[in-house]
């Protein structure tokens, strides 16, 4: 006998401020980002193109948020029974690949600025900046204003709050370099912005991968679940026990239940269920009921 526990509908009402925050913070840091290319190309400032690199990691983040929002209504069908939640987790992989590529672009072409400086529009750099930190700023307003709950929102907030600090390094090196011509500080700062970048993007691959390597939440400690749900009366044990991640924040869990000839099998399903969730938001839960005459020796517990 199978049961199945769903509490996955919130994810159909996600509310309009969260999208039209996501939608207007990632229109301001996307067309941002092309004045930040456009301006590191003019004043020939590395920084504000590493930025505008990091711009384009904290875009696609946004974006990513605002269509998993999107896609996240959409219904089930017979080829995609989970629907289409999955999008957000290989756009992430995607995006997090992007990320590790531009960081080590940066570093190679910070590398070599170290040797030998090139001439740096360091007023127009700095006016860039400034217009840079305040698109930024006004972002993380926009998305501060809807749930703070909610999981999108607030891995977005967290992106745009790093690239405060880009934005912070690419003003402070075009100040150096205006007040006292130290032109390496373009190259550190862009080196700076290059470990910012690097690390978000390890964190949004190795994320990615392990969700999609259908790998047990970090979240949820399965050998704690296990041994939770042995203790319900009447079971005798708990084999082919599966926890992994649908997407970030949507979990699953499965599992086949060994009971006794006489134990009622309803009382055990419910508190089964009841005892998984107390280890997370599971939307979908199904526990598979045997009896031991029924079933074979020999069984795998993963």
């Amino acid at each position: 006998m199978a049961g199945h526990d769903h509490h996955g509908h919130d994810h159909h009402h996600h509310h309009t401020t969260n999208q039209r925050a996501l939608f207007l913070a990632f229109l301001l840091i996307a067309t941002f980002m092309v004045v930040e290319v456009v301006g590191g190309l003019w004043t020939n400032s590395l920084a504000l193109l590493s930025d505008a690199g990091h711009m384009l990691g904290d875009a696609a983040a946004l974006g990513l948020s605002f269509l998993a929002v999107r896609f996240g209504a959409r219904r089930a069908t017979p080829d995609r029974t989970f629907g289409y939640r999955r999008f957000e987790i290989l756009a992430a992989f995607v995006n997090g690949l992007t990320l590790l590529v531009i960081s080590i672009y940066i570093m190679i072409e910070a590398y070599k600025r170290l040797f030998s400086p090139p001439e740096i529009m360091s007023g127009g750099m700095l006016v860039i900046a400034i217009v840079g930190l305040v698109v930024n700023v006004l972002a993380a307003w926009i998305l501060m204003r809807g749930e703070r709950d909610n999981l999108n929102v607030r891995s977005a907030l967290l992106h745009v709050f790093g690239d405060l600090l880009g934005s912070v390094g690419a003003i402070t090196a075009a100040l150096l370099i205006l007040l006292f011509g130290w032109t390496l500080a373009d190259s550190i700062a862009s080196l700076f912005v290059a470990v910012l970048i690097l690390i978000s993007g390890y964190r949004v691959t190795r994320d990615a991968v392990h969700i999609l390597m259908e790998g047990a939440p970090h979240e949820v400690d399965v050998v704690a679940m296990q041994n939770e749900l042995l203790r319900v009366d009447g079971v005798n044990e708990i084999h082919d026990l599966h926890v992994w991640s649908i997407t970030s924040n949507e979990y699953a869990v499965t599992c086949h239940v060994l009971i006794d000839e006489t134990t009622d099998d309803q009382a055990v399903l419910h508190d089964v269920t009841n005892r998984i969730n107390r280890f997370g938001a599971f939307e979908r839960s199904t526990v598979q009921i045997e009896r031991a005459p029924a079933c074979c020796k020999e069984r795998t517990i993963w």
